[in-house]
């Protein structure tokens, strides 16, 4: 599923456990690799680096903690949850080991 850049400005922004994390005020983008980065839910308009490191480290969510964004955004709760990454299958320590015939 595909969403206009556009869209994402304004909406709410909530963690899988339904707690509000805010709006989304402003977007970084990353040209080189063409990545979303970081949501901001404050606006990035300050006069000093201090601010704006202070909205970027407490005010913002990674992009890759989104969950699903379409008539709100909902981001993970629990730490950072890749939506290519898959959690490896747990090893069985089970050692029967089964011969089917035909």
């Amino acid at each position: 599923m595909s969403i206009k850049l556009s869209k994402l400005f304004g909406m709410d922004i909530y963690d899988s456990t339904a707690g509000y994390k805010g709006k989304v005020y402003d977007i970084i983008i990353n040209l080189e690799k063409g990545k979303l980065e970081t949501i901001t839910t404050e606006p990035l308009k300050v006069k000093t680096k201090t601010d704006a490191k202070k909205i970027l480290t407490e005010k913002s969510i990674p992009y890759k903690n989104v969950v699903s964004a379409n008539d709100i955004i909902i981001v993970s709760s629990k730490g950072v949850v890749a939506r290519e990454e898959a959690a490896p299958a747990p090893k069985s320590t089970h050692t029967t080991k089964y011969r089917y015939r035909r």
